[in-house]
């Protein structure tokens, strides 16, 4: 046999690898193919290809491998069982670009599914190379490794320390400054993944640099890196009043607010919890935000949008009233209440209603003025209502009824009290008898004080009569 006839058998095998290689990674590019895939044995067919010769091999390989173990978490549990990740890490370090950008990609796969596959993910090593691969020339190299510790990081505290352990904090700030946007996502997203879990982290993220970083990302006009900036951020700025304070020095107000009017509504609804878990820490920093037009723009975001992305801002509502009278004075005049009751009737979702009702609750629990205001948006019959529907989730209900206690135990305008005593239930009533006879009480004195004022007198006959209704529907309940 000549020389030459003994090269063709090693061609042909290099063609039938190639062939059986891109094949399978076509295939597992659907669905569909991935059980039977797995049935006939593919991941154990797979793995030495890892290690061939030749390099569009060992890629198209990792690339099947990936796809298959994106699709559930039992073909990610079957590449770990078959021994795969530490033959990937061992070849991240060595492999040229298009090999990283695969091999990372699978160990993104894995790792997405859940903190026990993430955890095998951390086990094999792969966190140090990824890390190293942050710093590779090729923009996609670093993509892939900041996307790949994004998944891991994100599942909980633990697996994030490990993330901030292999240095990959430092490396993902300078990922953000790099011209490439969907790199500058990536590493955002990532930074978000890490800072969410505790305050710590969010320090780690902090003493890296990040917030000047992702604060001057804030009016990019790429939609997408927007809406990380602003998650990264928020991720950051909820964990303590500190925290807050040096998100805020990096001086997003009031550019952040242009995000409430963007034409993305994930743009709006990130920009609105930026403001929220800001605003919920301390009145000086509500103050902060309403003195920057904060409020109204909340106000106008919330009458422009639908669903969940008013969930935010009902909730930066509820907080800012929450602080103070004054506070919750300055929702009241920046019209926030109409608002609020429309999302209240409007939507659907029975979280969405209990925000609002909370929203309301807040705003109308200082003083009668409060609500008052309030209660002439005629909401109080609204709230009752949800509140004693059986169809009403277990959570709305308590807000309604948190809700119509705050406000009832203020609201001294008697007339939007009226509707209620038809249908309040005993826990309810007490409330609306109790500023009834509170009124009761001041008219016989007034009328005492003031004999032969016709219109006082008959003004405080009427009001007695629906105080003496409203005390004698009390005692039906109690007897």
């Amino acid at each position: 046999m000549s020389q030459r006839q003994v090269l063709q058998v090693f061609e042909q095998y290099q063609r039938a690898r190639t062939q059986f290689v891109q094949a399978v990674a076509e295939l597992s590019a659907r669905p569909h193919n991935a059980d039977s895939l797995r049935s006939a044995g593919v991941m154990s067919l797979l793995r030495p290809l890892l290690l061939d010769v030749v390099p569009t091999i060992q890629q198209t390989a990792a690339l099947a491998l990936g796809r298959l173990a994106n699709y559930n978490d039992d073909l990610a549990e079957a590449v770990v069982k078959g021994d795969i990740l530490p033959q990937l890490v061992c070849s991240l370090s060595e492999q040229n670009r298009f090999y990283k950008k695969a091999a990372a990609f699978v160990l993104r796969a894995v790792g997405k599914h859940s903190p026990q596959l993430a955890q095998a993910v951390v086990q094999c090593g792969a966190l140090e190379s990824l890390a190293i691969c942050l710093e590779d020339f090729d923009p996609g190299v670093k993509e892939a490794a900041a996307w790949a510790l994004g998944y891991i990081a994100r599942h909980n505290s633990e697996l994030s320390q490990a993330v901030v352990d292999a240095g990959a904090v430092p490396l993902l700030v300078l990922c953000i400054q790099e011209p490439e946007i969907a790199l500058k996502r990536i590493a955002a997203s990532t930074l978000s993944d890490i800072s969410k879990h505790s305050p710590e982290l969010a320090q780690t993220v902090v003493d890296a640099g990040a917030i000047a970083h992702l604060a001057q990302m804030i009016l990019n006009p790429d939609a997408k890196l927007k809406r990380q900036v602003l998650s990264a951020l928020s991720q950051i700025a909820k964990h303590s009043v500190d925290l807050a304070e040096l998100v805020v020095e990096a001086e997003i107000f009031p550019v952040v607010l242009t995000c409430l009017k963007d034409s993305d509504e994930y743009v709006k609804k990130n920009g609105a919890t930026l403001i929220r878990e800001i605003a919920k820490h301390t009145p000086e920093l509500s103050q902060f935000i309403v003195n920057a037009g904060g409020v109204a723009a909340v106000i106008d975001c919330i009458g422009s949008c639908r669903g969940t992305v008013r969930l935010p801002g009902i909730m930066m509502l509820g907080y800012v009233a929450a602080h103070s009278e004054n506070l919750s004075m300055a929702v009241i005049v920046s019209k926030g209440i109409p608002p609020l009751c429309t999302c209240l009737v409007e939507e659907q979702e029975d979280h969405l209603k209990a925000a609002a009702a909370w929203a309301l609750g807040q705003v109308g629990r200082h003083t009668p003025e409060h609500a008052r205001a309030v209660a002439v948006a005629n909401v109080l019959p609204t709230l009752l209502s949800m509140y004693m529907d059986t169809h009403s989730s277990e959570d709305l209900q308590l807000k309604t009824k948190r809700a119509l206690k705050n406000i009832l135990q203020k609201c001294t305008y008697l007339p939007a009290l009226e509707p209620l005593l038809q249908d309040a239930p005993p826990n309810i009533m007490k409330h609306i008898v109790g500023q009834f006879s509170k009124s009761l009480f001041q008219e016989t004195f007034l009328l005492s004080i003031l004999p032969g004022s016709h219109g006082v007198e008959e003004e405080g006959r009427e009001r007695a009569i629906s105080c003496l209704l409203a005390s004698s529907s009390l005692a039906v309940l109690e007897g």
